[in-house]
């Protein structure tokens, strides 16, 4: 099992549903629609001082390849919008 997540500026939360849709990939997930913290782009804590939010992702697959086409997915948004903050994280579980 691998669980993807992917934290990213809620600017571009729509553009990655649509990638997600479109690519027939990691339909199947949990959203966190606003989330604050501090990351390499910088602080998001939907205030006056620091207005933006993030959202984050969360999918599990047992297909690697479903992982590397999200991946991929990511790869192509954060070409598209370089100032934004956008990351993905894969880690694989184990059987218990």
């Amino acid at each position: 099992m691998i669980r993807m997540e992917v934290i990213g500026n809620r600017s571009i939360q729509e553009d990655f549903f649509e990638r997600l849709k479109k690519e027939e990939v990691g339909l199947h997930y949990t959203l966190f629609p606003a989330v604050h913290g501090a990351g390499f782009a910088g602080p998001r804590r939907g205030d006056h001082v620091w207005p933006e939010e993030n959202f984050v992702y969360v999918a599990y697959t047992d297909e690697a390849e479903e992982a590397r086409r999200v991946r991929a997915i990511v790869t192509d948004l954060k070409e598209i919008f370089e100032e934004e903050g956008l990351r993905f994280f894969a880690t694989q579980g184990v059987d218990l």
